[in-house]
């Protein structure tokens, strides 16, 4: 079965030296979906969207489907 992994905004955010209280600012998304995030969970695409505006990036950039091995 595959999951949803979001290393690669947290790579991101690190890059441009942000933090997630940064982002969640700049995006304009609650504390809830940087949680959610945060553990991996399914967020809305619009939260995704709106994520990918405030960091100038693509969804690919932020988001990978990965393989979860726990089965």
């Amino acid at each position: 079965m595959k999951k949803i992994c979001y290393k690669k905004l947290w790579k991101l955010l690190i890059d441009r030296d942000m933090k997630k209280k940064d982002l969640q600012k700049a995006a304009g998304i609650s504390s809830a979906s940087i949680t959610k995030l945060g553990k991996n969970e399914n967020v809305s695409t619009e939260t995704l969207v709106k994520v990918c505006n405030s960091l100038n990036c693509d969804i690919c950039d932020i988001v990978e489907i990965i393989n979860d091995d726990t089965e």
